[in-house]
Order: C-alpha cells, then structure tokens, then sequence
C-alpha cells in the first residue's frame, strides 16, 4: 500500500471506531504542499528528473523531444 492511497485501510476500519480514529490521528498521510512529488511534467505527468528553469515544467524525456522546438540548441 502506498502512502496516497490509504483508503483500503480506512474501508476495513469504519466499522471500528476507536482504531479508526486513532488511525485518522497518527497513520493519515499528511498533505505535504511542496516537495518533489508536486513538480510534474507538464506533457507527461512524470515526477522524476524534472527541469523547472525558465518556467519550463518537463521531465528530461520530454524536454529531449521539444527541444528544438521551442529554441533550445544542441551544443557538441
């Protein structure tokens, strides 16, 4: 189970009370405003190897595809 989706834990304990409200005080994920897992790639949704310079928002994949594209040169 990943820390985002917590929610087959929380269907096994509704019918239980008090460990569901000690789950929901000490196991709930925390909202986490910033981090690495809120820079995602704008055309492909990945979160890994992202380039954000220039307010550009891509992983590396889809950098290497619109590169030329939108004006950046290949330096040998």
């Amino acid at each position: 189970m990943t820390t985002t989706d917590h929610t087959k834990t929380l269907k096994q304990l509704i019918n239980k009370p008090g460990k569901l409200a000690k789950y929901n005080k000490y196991s709930v994920p925390r909202k986490r405003p910033q981090g690495a897992i809120h820079k995602k790639c704008v055309r492909c949704g990945r979160n890994g190897a992202h380039i954000s310079k220039y307010g550009l928002n891509l992983c590396r994949q889809c950098f290497r595809e619109v590169a030329t594209k939108i004006g950046f040169k290949k330096y040998n």
